[in-house]
């Protein structure tokens, strides 16, 4: 599958405005974008830091998946996203391998981003998304 670089690290919060100080005032990040992301009824919060991004996710709908996952868990680590090229193809690599799959194909995501996300039940115990840019400058 060869990721370029971790993507991002998405972390599950009750609410982005209460978690916002920390990682502006505390961390001294500064949040770059704020976006819905309506069919996973969510919403993020992007900051930066080195290559990677820190996605903060507050569920929009308690029946949501993020809403389930504060439910039952609590705060915290929700998922790690590795950047890939052709994400079909690694998909379809994944799945001949056994791997079981949340996505069997591409949706999109955040900051217009294709994604999809493996069962944690395949990567011992870690939501694990793949996202692939198809329109960054910045691919390597």
């Amino acid at each position: 599958m060869k990721p370029t670089h971790i993507e991002h690290i998405g972390i599950a919060v009750n609410s982005i405005a209460d978690a916002l100080p920390f990682y502006e005032k505390v961390l001294g990040l500064k949040c770059y974008n704020i976006e819905e992301v309506a069919d996973q009824k969510v919403k993020t919060a992007f900051f930066m830091i080195g290559q990677t991004k820190i996605e903060l996710l507050e569920s929009t709908d308690p029946e949501g998946p993020v809403g389930k996952f504060i439910e039952k868990r609590g705060e915290g680590i929700h998922h790690i996203a590795f950047a890939v090229d052709n994400l079909e193809e690694r998909l379809r690599e994944a799945e001949a391998a056994g791997i079981r799959l949340i996505d069997t194909a591409p949706r999109k995501g955040a900051e217009g981003l294709s994604i999809a996300f493996i069962h944690p039940k395949s990567t011992f115990g870690v939501l694990t998304e793949l996202c692939e840019d198809k329109n960054s400058e910045h691919k390597k």
